[in-house]
């Protein structure tokens, strides 16, 4: 009775052991990938920052417009603003 206990055991015993070797050898691995997924940006992640950034830009230069329109008239902003014709449609909707 006590070989087929010991038996038993270290059939689980062996599986235990071979689940827990297989996660050392993979951990050097996991630890590689996780630090490049944080080191790299993906293109998804780029994309959404620019879109960030060009609407900040944008909100930066119609908010100078709007400022502009308050303190002179409309062709001297309409001039000074004229290389960004969204700012221009913006306003005039």
């Amino acid at each position: 009775m006590r070989i087929v206990i010991i038996i038993i055991m270290a059939g689980m015993l062996s599986g235990c052991i071979a689940r827990t070797a297989a996660s050392v050898v993979t951990a050097p691995f996991k630890v590689v990938g996780q630090a490049a997924d944080w080191a790299t940006t993906s293109q998804d992640e780029a994309d959404r920052n620019r879109g960030r950034e060009i609407r900040a830009e944008e909100e930066r230069i119609g908010r100078e417009y709007r400022e502009c329109r308050e303190d002179y008239d409309r062709a001297y902003c309409d001039e000074l603003f004229r290389d960004r014709p969204s700012v221009r449609e913006r306003d005039e909707d």
